[in-house]
């Protein structure tokens, strides 16, 4: 038996079948306008979560987690089969649903609406990885939209659209005072993008 890396020994079981499985599922993914290995915004979304002082092993396993059963082939019942309940319940409060039962594409606005409403009434869990999804997605777009004089074209929504759900996401997490510190940081890229 091989013995464990120095590295795979500080991360406890969870979240290590979470990069496992997060890295197999998105193998073939890029990021949209970088090109990058789409495992770098789940590894991202940890570790933006580790920097705000999250060290609860099933939030981590999570953010690595949070797009597999919107953006690939895994299901809920495959993570359900692999991981604790938490982990399960917060994978799917992050996971829009993007088909109807008859297989046909939601709109964009009424997804996202529909997700706003859940996120309102989701766990302080389920929000702090939210705002660690958004602050990367939305750092990242600063970046790429001053690099990209039509960045805002490859979306399916307007600026205005994207930022008014971004900024809508965020609102859910208001009064939360442990989520403060990610919550402004939201909010001044927010600012930064409309400005921009």
């Amino acid at each position: 038996m091989q013995a464990a890396s120095p590295v795979e020994s500080l991360l406890p079981d969870v979240v290590h079948q979470a990069i496992s499985v997060a890295a197999t599922a998105h193998r073939t993914q890029t990021r949209k306008a970088s090109g990058l290995p789409y495992i770098s915004h789940p590894a991202a979304v940890a570790s933006i979560l580790v920097q705000a002082g999250v060290s609860d092993p099933n939030m981590i396993a999570a953010a690595w987690l949070h797009d597999v059963v919107e953006d690939t082939d895994v299901t809920l019942e495959d993570i359900a089969a692999q991981f604790p309940a938490e982990v399960v319940q917060l994978v799917d409060c992050m996971s829009e649903t993007k088909y109807d039962e008859a297989g046909t594409k939601i709109p964009w606005a009424e997804r996202k609406a529909h997700h706003i409403r859940e996120m309102s009434g989701a766990s302080d869990d389920a929000k702090a990885v939210m705002l660690a999804d958004k602050l990367h997605n939305m750092t990242t777009m600063l970046d790429e939209q001053a690099e990209q004089p039509d960045f805002w074209d490859r979306f399916n929504a307007s600026k205005e659209e994207l930022l008014g759900y971004y900024s809508s996401m965020v609102a859910t997490t208001a009064g939360i005072d442990e989520l403060s510190e990610l919550r402004v940081a939201c909010e001044q890229v927010i600012a930064a993008l409309r400005g921009a």
